[in-house]
C-alpha cells in the first residue's frame, strides 16, 4: 500500500511540474478567459488553441490538454446542429457554427459556435461524441490588438465595423496569423504575432486589385487566407469577398508597411470565400476553397507558380473569371472547412435534403 501511494503520489507531481512547465513555456496563468465572441480559431504546437474575438479585439492562445498524437479517422455526424443545440437546451435557429478547426495532433474537431443572445460556446468532437469544451481555470494567455475598429465604427452600409476585426487566424513559423480591420486610414490590416505573446504585434497593411470591381482597394478585409511556399518563397495566399485570390509575399509583411498583393484569380463575383486549405496527392499540392455561393474550388499550386502575371484590368462580365485556372467540385453549400490530414478535410455541409452534416472529404476529389 505505501508503495502504491508513492507511485500515486509520484505521478500527481510529474503532471503538476508538466503543467508548471507548460505555462511557463508559454506565459500561461491560470484562469477564466473572457471570450466575448469566436469569431476563427486555429491551432498551434501541442494542442495550443488560437481564438480570435472581434467583439473584444482580442487573441486568446489556451492550453485544451489535448496534445496525445492519434491517427485521423473519417468523422460523419449528421444533423450535427441539432445535436448541438440540444445539449444547450434549445433549437437549431438558435445557434450558429462560427467556425470549425481540426487539432493537428490528436485529430479532435473544434467548433465555435454562437447562441442567438451572443453567448459563444466552444464544443469538441472526437468520433460521435460532442461535449462543451470547459474554458474555466484554464491556462491561458492573451494579447489585446491594438488599432482595432472602434465598438461603434459603421461602414456606408450601416454594418458593424468591429465585427471584422478578425477575420481569420492561422499560426505558421512560430507566429499567430490575423487579418481582418482596423481603425487606420488603410483599413485592410494583417497582424504577425509572435508566440509566446508579448508588446509585439507587427502590423502591416494590405492592398489589392479587385477585378470584379475593376479597382484598387484597400477598404476590405481578408475572408480567409493561408500560407504556402510557391517557387521556394513563403506566401500569404488570401482571398477576398467576391473572390479575388492574392498574394502577398511574407518577408514583406513587415511592421508599418503598406504592401500591395498580386492578383493571380478572380474566381467570381457575388460569391464570399469561407475557408481555405492546401491538401497533397503524390507530388501534387492543392489549394481548396469552401465558398458562399459558389462550389468547392480546386487550385494546383503548380498552376499558380506558372502563372506570372497579375490581373490590373477589369473582369467585364458578371460573375466571369480570369487568371489562374481552377477546378470546381461537386460539393456546394460547404458553410465550414478544415484539412484533417495531408489528403483529407472535415467539411460542415448543408445538405440538399437541409439537413448540416459534418463529414470527412476522400481522395477522390484530388
Amino acid at each position: 500500500m505505501y508503495f502504491l501511494l508513492a507511485v500515486i503520489c509520484a505521478g500527481i507531481a510529474l503532471l503538476a511540474t508538466t503543467n508548471r512547465f507548460a505555462e511557463s513555456k508559454y506565459g500561461f496563468v491560470i484562469g477564466t478567459p473572457e471570450i466575448k465572441s469566436i469569431s476563427a480559431l486555429t491551432f498551434g504546437p501541442e494542442g495550443i488553441l488560437f481564438i480570435g474575438d472581434s467583439k473584444s479585439g482580442v487573441v486568446f492562445a489556451m492550453d485544451t490538454k489535448d496534445a496525445a498524437a492519434t491517427q485521423a479517422t473519417a468523422i460523419e455526424i449528421k444533423n450535427i446542429d441539432q445535436k448541438m443545440a440540444a445539449l444547450l437546451g434549445t433549437t437549431p435557429e438558435n445557434i450558429t457554427i462560427q467556425d470549425v478547426a481540426v487539432n493537428p495532433v490528436s485529430k479532435t474537431v473544434y467548433c465555435a459556435v454562437q447562441s442567438s443572445d451572443g453567448t459563444p460556446v466552444l464544443f469538441k468532437i472526437a468520433g460521435e461524441k460532442i461535449e462543451a469544451v470547459n474554458t474555466k481555470n484554464v491556462p491561458f494567455s492573451s494579447l489585446t490588438l491594438n488599432n482595432v475598429p472602434a465598438e461603434d465604427a459603421k461602414d456606408r452600409r450601416g454594418t458593424s465595423v468591429r465585427v471584422s476585426a478578425i477575420s481569420d487566424i492561422g499560426f505558421a513559423d512560430g507566429k499567430v496569423l490575423v487579418s481582418g480591420l482596423s481603425g487606420q486610414e488603410f483599413n485592410s490590416t494583417f497582424r504577425s504575432i509572435p508566440f509566446p505573446f508579448s508588446d509585439k504585434q507587427d502590423q502591416a497593411t494590405l492592398e489589392i486589385y479587385h477585378a470584379a470591381h475593376g479597382k484598387y482597394e484597400t477598404l476590405a478585409p481578408i475572408k480567409t487566407f493561408t500560407t504556402a511556399e510557391i517557387g521556394g518563397k513563403k506566401y500569404l495566399v488570401a482571398s477576398y469577398t467576391c473572390t479575388p485570390l492574392v498574394l502577398f509575399p511574407m518577408d514583406e509583411l513587415k511592421p508599418g508597411k503598406h504592401v500591395k498583393g498580386r492578383t493571380v484569380a478572380e474566381m467570381g463575383s457575388g460569391n464570399q470565400p469561407i475557408d481555405i486549405v492546401t491538401v497533397k496527392k503524390g507530388n501534387d499540392s492543392f489549394l481548396m476553397m469552401a465558398n458562399s455561393a459558389r462550389p468547392v474550388f480546386k487550385v494546383k499550386y503548380k498552376s499558380i507558380e506558372a502563372y506570372q502575371g497579375s490581373l490590373t484590368t477589369p473582369v467585364e462580365e458578371s460573375f466571369a473569371t480570369a487568371g489562374v485556372d481552377f477546378v470546381s467540385l461537386p460539393v456546394t453549400n460547404v458553410i465550414q472547412m478544415d484539412k484533417l490530414d495531408d489528403s483529407r478535410m472535415i467539411l460542415l455541409q448543408r445538405r440538399s435534403n437541409g439537413n448540416l452534416d459534418l463529414w470527412t472529404s476522400s481522395e477522390r476529389y484530388l
